[in-house]
């Protein structure tokens, strides 16, 4: 679980181009939309797109995107889920 969340703080910051932004200064809990990383809906989308490219991984609807997508550890836990 831990080197997940750890590659997807990587693949996130790589994906949205977050030069300034190193993986130990994202926080597995803080929200990624909002007050925590500040990602908007065209940020969600990239996610989306990395989900299905990386992890093969389709968020089928909105509600389920938003529960996932509350922050890395939440994200990390939906794919741990969906591999099962």
């Amino acid at each position: 679980m831990e080197q997940l969340i750890y590659n997807l703080k990587e693949q996130i910051i790589e994906r949205l181009n977050l030069t300034d932004t190193k993986p130990a200064d994202v926080d597995s809990d803080a929200p990624l939309f909002d007050e925590g990383l500040g990602l908007d809906s065209i940020d969600a989308l990239e996610i989306i797109v990395l989900l299905q490219q990386v992890y093969g991984i389709k968020i089928t609807n909105a509600e389920e995107g938003k529960k996932a997508m509350r922050s890395v550890k939440t994200l990390a836990e939906y794919i741990i889920e969906k591999k099962g």
